[in-house]
């Protein structure tokens, strides 16, 4: 199952709107992700990211409440799997 899921930019490359990339943490597990979707969002905000792109910008108190779902079904342990797969 494909979902959204929220996560923290940590760090940006990149000036140009399209080609912006962003370090995104996803309750400690990092991931790349193209931020060309949200112009807006800067360091340290929240975005929902859907295969490899954010997609919007969310409230802090809205992802950490996502992320305890997250954890109470077990899900995170499928961005582990999956990190480690690309690598």
């Amino acid at each position: 199952m494909c979902l959204a899921v929220p996560g923290k930019i940590i760090s940006i490359n990149g000036n140009e709107p399209v080609a912006r990339l962003g370090q995104v943490s996803f309750g400690g597990i990092c991931r790349e992700v193209s931020l060309a979707f949200v112009p807006e969002a800067n360091i340290g905000d929240y975005v929902i990211v859907h295969v490899g792109f954010a997609l919007s910008k969310i409230d802090e108190q809205e992802a950490l409440d996502v992320f305890e779902h997250l954890r109470k079904f077990e899900m995170l342990d499928e961005l582990q799997e999956d990190q480690h797969e690309i690598r």
